[in-house]
């Protein structure tokens, strides 16, 4: 895969203040990548100067080969986004807003609107003004407005907001297919954990203005913790607690009715279920409970671990 997006050294300052600090990451054709922080990290105004809303005060940012300073009109045409919310007129139809668009660009004709109304799924909404859309309709065509010139890279901030579930599913399956089959370079933004952990292919997570990592989704989160968490079923939740808590008391995470959450390395785990055998405990089950994203995000935000 080629890189379509390439950001180096990048600093941005406001005032006194430096809210991007020396960011570096690529983005390759064929992925999605998500770009996950708090609010106030950085993701905005990073994306913002990717867009050329921003102009950044060192470093560089390329887009298919072209620089942005220096050919920003060559990098413009590879790329399309949507940075907040879709600007649309609200009066006029779907098809009226995407043929104005279209006009922005060459060699983008009626057959290439049909083509990207069709992939948002927006095709027989065309006729009906922008106004009496849902939010998940004005999105789509704010999507299928960013790829008329199909482009290389394409940009998303925050796109599932506002969006009920089954429009954040739909979403997701779009952004997937552009990226699988199209080869697009898609970056997406966003504070949702669950879905970017269905979505992407890569993340970068940015604190404090600073990228703190670039990894495959998975090993992210195989990488978020040395230990597993384990899920102990029984009946005796109290009494197995007490008796675990003098050897794995810091481990202990949580308990139901029926359950009791334990932090540990695996290898610990057959000392732990003959321990409760011993005292009595009769164990219906022992689970290891998959690692999110979110736990990955919260350690890696915490400053808890490193994955350089």
């Amino acid at each position: 895969m080629e890189a379509i997006l390439r950001i180096n050294d990048l600093d941005k300052w406001f005032g006194r203040r430096k809210v991007i600090d020396q960011i570096s990451f690529d983005v390759m054709s064929g992925e999605v990548f998500g770009f996950l922080g708090p609010n106030g990290a950085g993701k905005t105004t990073t994306l913002k100067m990717v867009m050329g809303f921003l102009s950044p005060d060192s470093g560089s940012i390329e887009v298919n080969g072209f620089n942005l300073k220096k050919n920003y009109e060559k990098a413009m045409s590879h790329l399309g986004g949507i940075v907040e919310n879709p600007e649309l007129y609200q009066d006029l139809s779907g098809r009226t807003n995407l043929e104005m668009y279209a006009r922005l660009h060459e060699g983008v004709g009626k057959e290439r609107i049909r083509e990207v109304a069709a992939m948002v799924g927006m095709e027989s909404r065309l006729s009906e003004k922008v106004k009496k859309y849902s939010l998940g309709m004005k999105q789509r065509i704010g999507l299928a407005q960013a790829l008329l010139h199909r482009p290389r890279l394409l940009i998303l901030d925050e796109p599932t907001n506002g969006l009920d579930p089954a429009g954040i599913r739909e979403l997701r399956d779009i952004l997937k297919r552009l990226a699988h089959e199209e080869q697009v370079a898609v970056v997406v933004s966003s504070h949702l954990l669950s879905e970017m952990q269905l979505m992407c292919d890569r993340v970068a997570i940015i604190h404090l203005g600073r990228i703190l990592g670039v990894k495959p989704i998975q090993e992210l989160m195989n990488a978020s913790s040395h230990q597993s968490v384990f899920r102990f079923t029984l009946n005796q939740v109290s009494e197995a607690e007490t008796i675990l808590q003098p050897v794995y008391g810091e481990g202990i995470r949580g308990k139901t009715d029926t359950s009791l959450d334990l932090e540990v390395e695996t290898e610990k785990i057959p000392a732990a279920i003959r321990l409760l055998a011993m005292k009595g405990i009769d164990l219906y089950g022992v689970n290891r409970q998959e690692s999110s994203l979110e736990d990955a995000f919260l350690k890696l935000t915490g400053g808890g671990l490193d994955i350089e």
